[in-house]
């Protein structure tokens, strides 16, 4: 069986299915295909249970400068508007940042007279009022330690996972999509015309291709010369969950140096009366969690030589890294895990008890971070690379908050490429409202 397309979409995830819905509304494209190696849209980063369900606007994401913070507010501003004209993809929940202790309190208080110009919804709350608000905040804590947050009610919890489906439900129907699913891609190939697309039961031919498939992406791009000096590090997110603690998300302020490991509380966007803390990060040798199929294929990117063990060690061997990492192995050790966790989740709720503490079983996912081996880094953020009319996303930055905008950065560019209209005053006046 052979198909051809203008263009085809490796990947079904929010990512994959975003870029899908962008070009059927927006673009003059006349044939789009989008191939998932399951059966279903959306089953590995992007389902509920494998990420943490936020949708992040720049607000309470306290190492983001307002550079950081602008950009990602415009970036989210696109799926706030698309979950809120569709029903039963998201909650909505007061959330806060949370500082604790003289210097935090000061530091948010600096940040909050630079942002409040981005954020104007955003307010700062005191310790008596947030007695009212997240009254667990302060039961049980020294009166003396000083406390301060900033606080709004618009805080979202997106269900990801529906939010891919509704994006393929919403334009299946158009003439010009094949929706390609339960079909593994064995490898990619340039020819003359486009490139070549060999999977396990059919071929595609396309002129353009996006392959937006996490971690694979990068495998499919190095197998095309791309990326050569990228490893990757699977890092595992987990979460421990409690009866009801919290009203809404609570999040503590961020060591700069380790962006999104510290401690928050979020409601669980399938269950309310369920409140999930974390992060629990481990690095495991797995590129999709709860599959271990995907260890033979974390192996086979990690391409074991000299450069990539000695850039690997070179990061986790760093005091602040190694002892993190220590830390949240004992963190996951059955029994004695909720006690040592519950004594991070008391900067938050100083009365919490590791006995009200589960962990959450079958609940995170696996986020790849990139390691460059010639600088041996971190490279935090984005992850993208581009050739000749191909586009591998590797990891977006931060996550699946911003699948819409890098849809519309990845629809103008493929456009450009097959010479065909991309609409973006119809995507900003439908999406883009402040």
């Amino acid at each position: 069986m052979e198909k051809e397309f203008d263009i085809l979409i490796v990947g079904g995830g929010v990512t994959g299915t975003a870029l899908l819905y962008t070009l059927t509304r927006y673009s003059s494209v006349k044939s789009i295909g989008l191939v998932e190696k399951y059966d279903k849209i959306a089953q590995v980063q992007s389902a509920s249970s494998n990420n943490s369900q936020t949708l992040h606007m720049g607000d309470i994401e306290s190492h983001y400068t307002p550079e950081k913070a602008k950009k990602t507010k415009k970036a989210a501003n696109y799926v706030r508007n698309y979950v809120e004209q569709h029903t039963g993809l998201h909650r909505n929940f007061q959330k806060m940042l949370l500082a604790v202790g003289d210097e935090e309190v000061k530091t948010l208080r600096k940040r909050e007279k630079e942002f409040s110009k981005i954020f104007p919804y955003m307010r700062l709350v005191e310790h008596d009022e947030l007695v009212q608000i997240e009254p667990r905040l302060v039961e049980g804590r020294d009166p003396n330690e000083k406390i301060l947050a900033t606080y709004t009610k618009h805080g979202y919890a997106v269900n990801y996972g529906k939010l891919a489906q509704s994006f393929v439900k919403e334009v299946e129907s158009d003439e010009r999509n094949d929706i390609i699913l339960g079909e593994k891609i064995i490898r990619i190939k340039k020819d003359k015309n486009g490139f070549v697309v060999e999977c396990e039961n059919c071929t595609i031919k396309a002129k353009t291709v996006v392959v937006a498939a996490s971690a694979f992406s990068l495998h499919f791009a190095q197998e095309m010369g791309l990326g050569k000096d990228l490893v990757l590090l699977p890092v595992a997110g987990n979460f421990f969950t409690a009866n009801k603690l919290l009203n809404g998300k609570v999040y503590a302020m961020q060591n700069p140096k380790l962006p999104f490991a510290a401690v928050h509380g979020d409601p669980d966007v399938q269950n309310p009366n369920v409140t999930r803390f974390g992060p629990i990060a481990l690095v495991v040798p797995m590129l999709e969690r709860r599959r271990l199929n995907s260890v033979a294929d974390f192996f086979r990117l990690l391409k074991v030589n000299y450069r990539s063990i000695t850039a690997l060690l070179s990061i986790t061997l760093q005091p602040l890294y190694f002892q993190y990492v220590f830390w949240n192995v004992l963190y996951s050790i059955p029994g004695i895990g909720s006690y040592l966790f519950s004594k991070e989740i008391r900067k938050l709720i100083p009365s919490i008890r590791g006995s009200q503490l589960k962990y959450g079983k079958d609940i995170g996912g696996v986020r790849p971070q990139i390691i460059n081996v010639k600088t041996k880094k971190v490279a935090l953020g984005e992850a993208k690379l581009k050739g000749n009319k191909i586009i591998f996303n590797i990891t977006p930055s931060p996550g699946a908050s911003v699948c819409l905008s890098n849809a519309k950065d990845d629809a103008l560019t493929v456009c450009s490429w097959l010479g065909e209209k991309f609409d973006e005053k119809a995507f900003e006046r439908d999406l883009g409202k402040d």
